[in-house]
């Protein structure tokens, strides 16, 4: 037996991939323990079982975290990384260090985004895997933007001399003892990053907690369903879009039914009895996922992964942060159509949707994705990789 502390943001789209693969490391008989800055929100997620050790940190979404909504490319790079990732990894720093000298664990996992995490554990000799949740880093997005790339090495080399071990050369995005990535390269593509430590592990499917009901005998099987997606971050922005959308649908609904998530509830209190279209503040997606024939998308990592797990072919809107990358990633693959998430109109999101229900090149690409996802081993592979690092193996010794 191990043991493993997971150190993860108060991001439920972080969380959600690691309590995959710490059920699976469970299964094994392993000893687990978390770091967050909200360890109620970890505790929803992973179950109120889970020990968490709690962290300072800023919460998304409040305080000086509220991002402006209208910001896009490299200036919400910068203030995602000044505003929320460098300051919650000074935050969490303290926490994640009590964390492992009361557990004393044999692997640290770091969440990409979760920097204390690395930084304290090589500072503190104990190995660490990195989580890469999503697959942006995996390409050189900066690659055009030298000074925005300078700019980031500055404040990563800040972190380091502040809370890491300043004779440290480790990127703490990217461990040098083992990277879990949780995709592959059928969806990254070919010019990805490599390195001997690197696993491309698929996506981390693992049941979630009960969705509130949902009327599964309201679904239609004659008609193809839709499911409208943005995420659980994207509520102050998504309101012209999702009316967008309910406008592409209805004009539809006599070969489509939809559901539309919507949690911020801009399109108004749900109607149950309408036949055609369902909106809901939450919606059960891995199960819907299972039924869909198309999705559409903000290009959030975790959405696009589990609609390709399925072989859903999607539209995606990027709005900020890693989207365009993976919206890239997905067109680049052939298992989408991208557009305009601030002027995309009814009309070219209905024949977006069209093209991904009706032309088959689309979903033959999703299927292809679907099938090297589930040929790379998921969270049972990654806890294999795990227990090798905590074993002592270096990555040349791993499979």
């Amino acid at each position: 037996m191990s043991r493993f502390l997971f150190v993860v943001p108060p991001l439920v789209g972080h969380i959600n991939p690691a309590v995959g693969l710490a059920a699976e490391l469970a299964s094994r008989g392993h000893e687990l323990a978390w770091a967050c800055a909200d360890p109620d929100l970890v505790r929803r997620l992973a179950g109120e079982s889970a020990r968490v050790f709690p962290c300072a940190g800023p919460v998304p979404g409040e305080g000086d975290g509220v991002r402006p909504p209208d910001i896009r490319g490299p200036e919400a790079l910068k203030f995602l990384w000044e505003a929320f990732l460098a300051p919650l990894a000074e935050q969490m720093a303290p926490g994640v260090a009590a964390a492992v000298q009361e557990f004393g664990p044999d692997a640290v996992v770091a969440d990409q985004q979760a920097l204390a995490g690395g930084l304290v554990a090589e500072r503190l000799g104990v190995p660490w895997a990195t989580s890469a949740t999503t697959s942006a880093e995996f390409t050189d997005v900066l690659a055009g933007m030298p000074k925005v790339a300078l700019w980031l090495d500055q404040l990563l080399h800040g972190l380091r001399t502040g809370i890491g071990d300043p004779s440290g050369t480790a990127d703490p995005r990217f461990s040098p003892h083992l990277v879990l990535a949780f995709s592959t390269p059928e969806l990254v593509g070919p010019e990805t990053r490599r390195g001997e430590q690197i696993r491309w592990v698929g996506p981390s499917i693992a049941p979630r907690p009960a969705a509130p009901d949902f009327p599964w005998d309201w679904l239609d099987p004659a008609r193809s369903l839709v499911l409208v997606s943005l995420g659980t971050a994207n509520t102050d922005v998504g309101a012209r879009f999702l009316a967008e959308c309910l406008t592409a649908l209805r004009a539809r609904t006599d070969r489509v039914q939809a559901v539309i998530a919507d949690p911020g509830k801009t399109l108004g209190a749900p109607d149950e009895q309408d036949k055609d279209i369902l909106v809901l503040p939450s919606i059960p997606q891995l199960p819907l996922l299972e039924r869909a024939d198309a999705v559409v998308s903000h290009a959030g990592h975790n959405t696009v992964c589990e609609a390709l797990w399925h072989g859903v072919p999607l539209v995606v809107a990027p709005i900020r942060d890693d989207q365009p990358v993976i919206a890239g990633q997905v067109t680049g693959a052939g298992a989408g159509i991208r557009v305009r998430f601030g002027r995309v109109t009814a009309a070219k999101l209905g024949a977006a949707i069209d093209a991904v229900l009706h032309e088959p090149d689309h979903r033959a690409a999703a299927g292809r994705i679907r099938t090297a996802f589930r040929a790379a081993g998921g969270t049972r592979a990654a806890a294999t990789h795990l227990e090798l690092l905590a074993a002592g193996a270096s990555p040349k010794e791993t499979p």
